[in-house]
């Protein structure tokens, strides 16, 4: 079996396959090492139970298709095919109120009729509008996700010509809170706590300074909205695998990387497996944290801890319900078709996120969790057998260790029965339809999937740890003062978490870059 390669990574998550699948394209000789016996990381799909394929992690990507990727990389010719989640959101009107729902669907003017009729006409102009800006500055936003995160690429993406003129308006603009472009924007609260809940998704609440852009995201769903996966958020890793094979590179599961050490002019990692894999560039798009203990042997060790100490996973994120039913959600006076195809943001007033924030930060639990439910079933038919559904009940937040002591082993269980509980109270009948439950506490998603505190983001989305300042400001460029051709990707880096992919690609034009010239002349001499 080769053990040398021109580049080795770390990590099968979808943007180390995608950094591998753009080298291997480029002629570049890459291997991807993977501990876990299933590939993809939290973006992939499993058997839980008889016939049902359920995700590990992601389940709706947001991002990705608005990259570029998928085309770039043909992952359609790999089996990739998305269908649009359209409606993209549903709100329910609170638990026995009679109001219509809010519809967020991909045609903005069925989505303000729909906001008309449950909130009124100014809040339906508003979004309107709200849409028309966002449109555009979150366009930009997307743009700066694909890019180096220098102070003079992020300029030149996040700022338009018009900004110019006014520039401490537009930073001030991408700094606010979501809450205060919500309350800026808005009057009716169920509409503020929809859209805080959509925004919220990225990991901080939207009192946070900075997450008014999570919250400006929202308008892009309108011009291409959530995908999912057909046969499940992994068959975009799997599609990854495929890309990554057919150019010449491989994959393997079972053996992940237990160092990175110097081997003359390259690198070496070494294997559970016990093999050496000797490379001219590491590309580590694993959890920083578990990189830096990988270089524990190169480095010094005031370096790597100082580093360790600013970087913060935060308290945890959430926790997942993963259930197999017989029926879909059923929200009173509302189809199916109407509810179960894309977010079901089970919030009606932001205080609930506040409150729910606070109790996880001081490390407890209560007895309302606020719920986001999915329903992709009612797109995939093949992801259940026959008269059988495959739900997830996503909650947040969670901390990763409780207050009173508590595993969450013993905590684990009740708290799911709250989240289904919590879900019950809008779409009744709910519990009745459960045949299989599958939970994942944060304790679960750290030990499965590496997700260090429990955070599905890696580390925290907060504004001191993005842009230029992720995951630190000297691992920022996506490489490592002190070691040389190891490269960072991954949700640890910028632009951070949620299914995207522009880590991987930036990282791979880092590395084609240093290895390039000296690779094809290689790769000439060996054909000659």
């Amino acid at each position: 079996m080769n053990n040398r390669h021109d580049v080795v990574v770390i990590g099968s998550g979808h943007n180390g396959l995608i950094c591998a699948a753009y080298l291997a394209r480029s002629g570049l000789d890459v291997h991807v090492v993977e501990k876990d016996t299933v590939l993809g990381g939290a973006t992939s799909t499993v058997e839980r139970y008889p016939g049902h394929r359920t995700d590990r992690g992601s389940s709706a990507h947001l991002m990705i298709r608005h990259t570029g990727i998928p085309e770039e990389l043909d992952l359609a010719a790999h089996g990739l095919r998305y269908v649009d989640c359209d409606p993209w959101g549903f709100a329910p009107a609170p638990p026995g109120s009679d109001d219509p729902p809010i519809v967020f669907h991909r045609d903005l003017d069925l989505t303000c009729a729909s906001i008309a009729a449950a909130c009124g006409e100014t809040d339906a102009r508003a979004y309107r509008e709200f849409v028309r800006r966002w449109g555009v500055l979150a366009g930009r936003m997307m743009k700066g996700f694909g890019v180096r995160p220098t102070a003079s690429r992020l300029g030149a993406a996040f700022l338009g010509r018009d900004d110019l003129r006014d520039p401490f308006g537009a930073v001030q603009t991408f700094l606010s809170s979501g809450d205060a472009l919500l309350d800026q924007t808005f009057t009716s609260e169920r509409l503020k706590a929809a859209l805080s809940w959509f925004g919220a998704q990225s990991g901080p609440p939207m009192s946070h300074a900075g997450t008014a852009p999570m919250i400006g995201f929202a308008a892009l769903m309108h011009q291409t909205p959530p995908g999912r996966a057909i046969g499940g958020s992994g068959a975009l890793a799997d599609a990854l695998v495929s890309a990554v094979r057919a150019a010449g590179g491989s994959v393997t599961a079972g053996a992940g990387a237990t160092a990175i050490r110097r081997a003359g002019s390259g690198w070496r990692v070494e294997t559970a497996g016990g093999r050496s894999l000797h490379c001219s560039a590491v590309v580590a798009a694993c959890h920083v944290h578990t990189t830096l203990d990988l270089l524990s042997h190169e480095l010094p060790a005031a370096r790597l801890d100082a580093w360790r100490r600013r970087i913060r996973p935060g308290f945890g994120l959430g926790m997942v319900v993963r259930l197999g039913t017989t029926d879909l959600p059923r929200y009173p006076g509302v189809p199916t078709t109407t509810s179960s195809h894309g977010l079901q943001l089970l919030v009606t007033d932001r205080r609930r996120l506040d409150h729910r924030y606070g109790v996880a930060a001081a490390g407890r639990l209560d007895a309302d969790p606020a719920v986001l439910a999915m329903s992709f079933s009612s797109l995939d038919p093949s992801l259940a057998p026959a008269g059988r559904h495959e739900l997830t009940l996503w909650s947040q937040w969670h901390p990763r260790h409780l207050a009173d002591g508590r595993s969450w082993s013993q905590a684990g269980p009740g708290e799911a029965d709250r989240i289904i509980a919590a879900a019950e109270r809008f779409a009744p009948g709910l519990t009745d339809s459960i045949v299989h439950r599958h939970v994942q506490t944060p304790q679960d998603l750290e030990t499965e999937l590496g997700l260090i505190g429990g955070n599905v983001m890696h580390v925290e989305m907060s504004l001191d740890q993005m842009l230029p300042m992720r995951p630190h400001p000297d691992l920022a460029g996506h490489t490592v003062p002190g070691a040389d051709g190891v490269f960072l990707a991954g949700a640890s880096t910028h632009p951070g978490g949620g299914v995207i992919g522009t880590s991987g690609r930036t990282v791979a034009r880092l590395v084609g870059r240093r290895l390039g010239t000296s690779t094809r002349r290689r790769l000439r001499t060996r054909a000659q």
